[in-house]
């Protein structure tokens, strides 16, 4: 107990009930005190608490997986990003963590924030709830060092379903999309390679050779174009019917739920298991 409170209740007659509710106001105010005190200085520019998650397996003492806390200026507009650049720069060089473009176009810096799957630039502060911020890598991933994690596996799926148009290319003729098929394929050509769907979803994570939903829509962008010659839509069906293909996806919708460019990602496996049965019930 406070000094100011024990000094409150010695120079006063107030009975054990009333002391209580003194007491309780006085925790409240505290409790109000130190919540300003976290967000804000003297100049009234909002902080914010983050709780990072640090690694490094080549430094002796940083072996063991630990949280290393920062208290960083957080205006309005501030993102999970910007919040992290400002620790490593003012107050810990080592801080590691991967970003480039800053306009949720690279998709470099896909991190777990506050228990979910975000890209840091497009994660503002103020729109998170919880506090302190809590940031850590992808989780299913080994991680290299902090928020570092190894995307190779992730590359090898996606390379795996050859994501790249390969119909037969008329000499003189431009090869002309539909309206209507280019609308079918939009949202598919949004994705960024950033890896939250894979990390999200408990189907990979526990079947390494699954596909995952990244590359299963990368497949569906290319299947679906009309432009792309029969035998070669027959060739991608075949990749994904495989016993590691569209077939163990059990439709959680953990991996649309986080897709940070809104892609429909279990609508597009769902549409290519389809297009799997039809394939396999031709009778000609």
């Amino acid at each position: 107990m406070s000094t100011q409170l024990q000094r409150s209740e010695q120079e006063t007659d107030e009975s054990p009930q009333e002391q209580r509710l003194e007491r309780k106001r006085f925790d409240e105010s505290e409790r109000e005190a130190q919540r300003t005190e976290e967000e804000s200085t003297g100049d009234e520019t909002p902080y914010v608490h983050l709780k990072v998650f640090r690694y490094d397996p080549e430094v002796e003492g940083k072996r063991e997986p630990h949280f290393d806390d920062f208290r960083v200026p957080a205006p309005q507009g501030t993102t999970v990003l910007d919040a992290l650049m400002y620790a490593r720069d003012e107050f810990d060089s080592t801080l590691t963590f991967r970003h480039s473009c800053r306009q949720a176009v690279c998709g470099s810096d896909a991190l777990f924030i506050n228990g979910s799957q975000r890209l840091g630039c497009q994660t503002q502060i103020q729109d998170l709830d919880q506090r302190p911020v809590r940031v850590e890598p992808l989780p299913h991933q080994e991680v290299e060092k902090d928020l570092v994690v190894d995307m190779e596996h992730f590359y090898d799926q996606m390379e795996a379903v050859e994501p790249y148009f390969q119909g037969e290319t008329p000499d003189e003729e431009e090869q002309l999309q539909s309206r209507e098929n280019r609308e079918k394929v939009k949202m598919s050509t949004r994705c960024i390679w950033c890896g939250a769907c894979q990390s999200s979803c408990n189907i990979a994570a526990g079947d390494n050779e699954y596909l995952g939903p990244a590359a299963i829509n990368k497949a569906y962008r290319f299947a679906m174009d009309e432009r792309e010659d029969d035998d070669i839509k027959q060739h991608r069906m075949n990749i994904l019917e495989q016993e590691h293909g569209v077939w163990r996806c059990q439709t959680q919708f953990s991996c649309t739920e986080v897709c940070p460019k809104d892609i429909p990602l279990t609508e597009h496996i769902q549409e290519m298991k389809r297009e799997a049965v039809k394939d396999n019930l031709k009778f000609w």
